[in-house]
């Protein structure tokens, strides 16, 4: 099915959220399960640097994107391959967590973000800077409500989800999202940081990091992912345009490629319900209905980056999109990139 893009008016809106410094730069793609339909770019890397411009092969802290990057798709990969049950008592096969207050939630709490886990999220202040003892303390933590009583985002759910990956599977994260998912996927260029030098020069600075007085930049923006060498559940990876296009055509048509990242068709489409039943807001696993839409009618699901990044599904429309800023190099208002990313999915899902 031909996508009808109004391309000049989408170039418009993001050439214009460049030159109103709602972010430096952006690159974007849109496309069906045969592949990129249009893509554009516009701004510059790094203001500092004005003569060099936003590209499509320029490197991005994709913040929480990570949570599907990374967790959302290797514990799909477990549950296909019979290592998980959504619905088992985290304690009943966990014994990391076997006793304690965490071990009456499952798996689908976690990525529902009904676990009823602490909200808050600084990690250091709670547990100190030794990852051992941030993991322990995050898995023995008492829980704040009951399980399945209400839905509230937090990146404890990614970060506990994580740690569960790196248990069922043997392996540390990074090692587990690279083998089963970005490999197969030919996602070459996603990783978590620190980046090599090499990378470092592709990619775009975020938040001013009052330490060193200069942008972050090939190093996570996020405190926790920093604070864990780089890699955990909730941010730290990095990836390119042309990566998340193939991850995001692959959803759609999971039968296009003979290499497998471990996760098909059916964890998709349970992943783009809605799973939270009456409960507001409406989450599907990890996935959400995109603002202002109605998950029936209008089949548009999203996950955004905290650094300006963004994914948006529709398998009903046979449709992709991502747009990937570094926002955050200018401020944490989030309200002025909210009107970006609402016109744009407007345009691309018209």
């Amino acid at each position: 099915m031909a996508l009808d893009l109004d391309t000049d008016r989408i170039h418009q809106l993001l050439h214009d959220g460049a030159r109103d410094k709602i972010y430096p730069g952006a690159v974007w793609a849109v496309g069906d399960s045969e592949g990129t339909v249009a893509s554009g770019s516009m701004g510059v890397l790094d203001p500092e640097r004005p003569n060099e411009p936003m590209r499509h092969d320029t490197v991005f802290d994709v913040a929480s994107l990570t949570k599907i990057l990374a967790v959302w798709s290797t514990i799909g990969s477990l549950v296909e391959g019979g290592k998980l049950q959504l619905d088992a008592s985290l304690g009943d096969f966990w014994p990391e967590v076997s006793g304690r207050p965490l071990a009456q939630a499952s798996a689908r709490h976690l990525l529902t973000h009904t676990a009823g886990v602490p909200l808050r999220a600084n990690l250091k202040n709670l547990y100190g800077t030794d990852p051992q003892d941030v993991r322990d303390g995050v898995l023995r933590e008492a829980l704040h409500r009951p399980p399945g009583e209400a839905v509230e985002y937090t990146d404890r759910a990614a970060l506990i989800l994580g740690y569960l990956a790196e248990h069922l599977s043997g392996q540390r994260l990074d090692s587990l999202a690279s083998d089963r998912v970005w490999h197969p996927l030919g996602m070459t260029q996603t990783l978590f940081g620190p980046l090599s030098p090499e990378a470092t020069v592709r990619c775009a600075p975020t938040e001013l990091d009052d330490g060193t007085g200069a942008h972050l930049k090939g190093s996570a923006h996020d405190f926790s992912a920093r604070l864990l060498g780089g890699v955990c559940g909730v941010a730290g990876a990095f990836s390119v345009l042309d990566d998340l296009s193939r991850f995001l055509r692959y959803l759609l048509d999971p039968n296009q490629l003979s290499a497998s990242p471990g996760f098909g068709r059916d964890w998709i489409k349970e992943s783009l319900q809605v799973q939270t039943g009456e409960l507001s807001p409406p989450r599907g696993l990890f996935w959400h209905p995109a603002p202002g839409t109605a998950p029936e009618a209008d089949d548009i699901w999203v996950h955004y980056g905290f650094t300006g990044t963004g994914m948006w599904l529709s398998p009903g429309k046979d449709r992709w999109a991502t747009l990937l800023t570094n926002k955050l190099y200018y401020s944490r208002d989030r309200e002025p990139l909210t009107r970006v990313r609402n016109e744009f999915r407007s345009l691309v899902f018209a």
